[in-house]
């Protein structure tokens, strides 16, 4: 006879504490650290350090959602948008003329997808939203202590990091991002997650304020003009939210639809405006070189129009066309600095029409749960979209790493709150 006091087999404790909210908490903020330090990760620990984290995330992600089961809502996990994008991504490997960098490049962005669709399973999105902030606390407070240790403390770069030591210069400074570019968009989702925080009270007001404090200043020190225009467009997109939150729901379509329109014309304007747009922002020698990296790629492109060249993600320097692309502009391209018409290049017209209604999907569902929601942490995603969709015209970011993590975890929460195969859940009791 065993005695009642006897412990529970190996199994069952491993498995209560993978289903445990503790352990949940614990890996989505490793997942969110690994997604945005993947630069860092690299730099120090190289591509096989950095994929067997992702790996290893993988599989205990995997193994607790498994010991979840009973408690996760699997209805409706994953948006079809996300799965024709993917799926045509894959499907590339027939005709891609470098099917390893292919297989690999999926299988990255596959991962990194399936940490997200975890994320949004097991936390809801205000404990998404902190999670978020206490990463992003950390990564950007490295990164001023960095800029400052190298441009001040040693007044030498921290070449492996590619931190240039400018800081004393006031700037552009790069962090722990590799780039001002990165530096800036990590900065300005933070400046947005703090705010939410601070508004709903989920931290102390000290610790708020100076966490604000920390994202302005990168802001300020990265000197980035893409992330000015965004940073302005967030602005935009905010106030137009707190004005529909306080809209009377009978009349909110209206507003709605005014928006829209003020939006298209918005966009039309800054179109024909753009020349004028990019010297007054100072950003001529900068747009030179992707003008020059557009345009090849759109040469490119049109001997692929319909399937484009094959999915990579993250280009690779050693395969045709991207060596040929990173001679014509004289240097070493990782992305095509324009997530649409990376897309365009890498899958065709076909992906890039996937990817589209992904982006759309995503983007109205995320809005109206904001303008519609009373709580105030559903305009975190839609802000988050917002900053991800205005830079994903100067920069690829959106369609890797912590880029496309975010774009699925805001697209399944969204695609929760407002999806037709909600209407198809099968409720108990119901006839």
């Amino acid at each position: 006879m065993i005695p009642r006091d006897t412990p529970p087999v190996l199994p069952e404790a491993i498995k209560r504490v993978l289903a445990s909210p503790k352990f949940a908490a614990s890996i989505t903020l490793v997942i969110l650290a690994v997604a945005f330090g993947t630069h860092l990760l690299r730099s120090m620990m190289g591509w096989a350090g950095l994929l067997g984290v992702v790996v290893g995330l993988v599989l205990l992600a995997t193994l607790s959602l498994i010991a979840r089961r009973p408690i996760v809502e699997w209805h409706g996990l994953l948006p079809i948008s996300i799965i024709i994008f993917v799926g045509w991504c894959a499907l590339s490997m027939v005709w891609s003329d470098y099917t390893t960098v292919t297989l690999a490049g999926v299988a990255y962005q596959v991962a990194f997808g399936f940490l997200a669709i975890y994320v949004a399973l097991v936390r809801d999105t205000f404990q998404v939203v902190r999670a978020t902030g206490d990463v992003l606390r950390v990564l950007l407070g490295l990164s001023i202590a960095l800029e400052v240790l190298s441009g001040i403390l040693l007044d030498l770069p921290i070449a492996f990091l590619k931190i240039s030591g400018s800081i004393a210069e006031l700037g552009p400074i790069q962090g722990v991002f590799g780039s001002r570019n990165v530096l800036g968009l990590v900065a300005l989702i933070a400046v947005i997650t703090f705010a939410v925080e601070l508004r709903a009270r989920s931290i102390p007001r000290g610790r708020g304020i100076a966490s604000l404090w920390l994202a302005v200043v990168c802001l300020l020190f990265t000197r980035s003009p893409v992330i000015v225009v965004t940073g302005l467009v967030v602005l935009v997109a905010a106030y137009a939210l707190t004005l529909l939150r306080r809209t009377p729901v009978a009349t909110r379509w209206r507003l709605q639809l005014a928006l829209l329109g003020l939006s298209l014309v918005t966009l039309v304007a800054a179109w024909f405006g753009r020349g004028t747009l990019i010297t007054q922002l100072n950003a001529g020698s900068e747009f030179e070189v992707r003008y020059t990296l557009w345009t090849e790629m759109w040469r490119l492109t049109q001997l692929h129009p319909l399937e484009g060249w094959g999915w990579a993600g993250i280009w690779p320097t050693s395969a045709t066309p991207y060596g040929w692309l990173d001679f014509t502009t004289g240097t070493t391209q990782t992305s095509g600095l324009n997530a649409f018409l990376d897309v365009y290049f890498q899958v065709g017209l076909i992906g890039f029409l996937a990817f589209v209604v992904l982006l759309a999907l995503a983007f109205v569902r995320s809005w109206l749960l904001a303008s519609n929601k009373r709580s105030l942490v559903y305009m975190w995603p839609a802000l988050i979209l917002v900053v991800l969709l205005v830079t994903s015209a100067a920069e690829s970011t959106i369609l890797v790493e912590f880029g496309w993590l975010l774009l699925c975890i805001c697209s399944v929460k969204a695609a929760q709150g407002l999806s037709w195969r909600s209407a198809l859940a099968y409720k108990p009791g119901a006839p």
